[in-house]
């Protein structure tokens, strides 16, 4: 895997572009405060956001494969940080709201289990410095 990150340039404070080896690019940025323009996510914020694609990817990938009639899936996160730098993730809760048509609550929540200790690679290292709790919902398709 490769990302190369680039810093804009004086002109756009403190806004960087990040391309990955996959042909992708994200812009990121800071806080006004912190000489930031706010034209992008903040690191962290970034970090936090592949840490929900990666879970959700997952219970959605482990669903279809035990073929349950999953259409769609939605991760909230809510995240505390650390007070003093480094300022790393302390406490994340994953709250999924999981839609389909007779989706058993055993399913849905063995996905969760299966992304959170076994597949989940992003959620599995913040583990290390943050409480991760979970729950969810089922949306009954029409």
């Amino acid at each position: 895997m490769e990302c190369t990150v680039r810093w804009m340039g004086s002109d756009a404070g403190m806004a960087f572009v990040a391309e990955t080896g996959s042909g992708h690019a994200v812009v990121m940025d800071g806080a006004p405060e912190a000489g930031g323009r706010n034209i992008g996510l903040r690191p962290m914020e970034m970090v936090l956001a592949g840490t929900g694609g990666c879970s959700a990817f997952d219970v959605v990938l482990i669903l279809k494969k035990g073929r349950h009639a999953v259409s769609g899936c939605e991760v909230s996160l809510l995240a505390e940080r650390a007070d003093s730098d480094p300022k790393v993730f302390t406490r994340i809760h994953f709250h999924y709201r999981v839609k389909g048509k007779q989706l058993k609550a055993e399913a849905v929540a063995r996905a969760i289990e299966l992304s959170k200790d076994k597949y989940c690679s992003a959620s599995i290292m913040m583990a290390k410095t943050a409480e991760i709790t979970h729950d969810f919902e089922i949306i009954e398709e029409a």
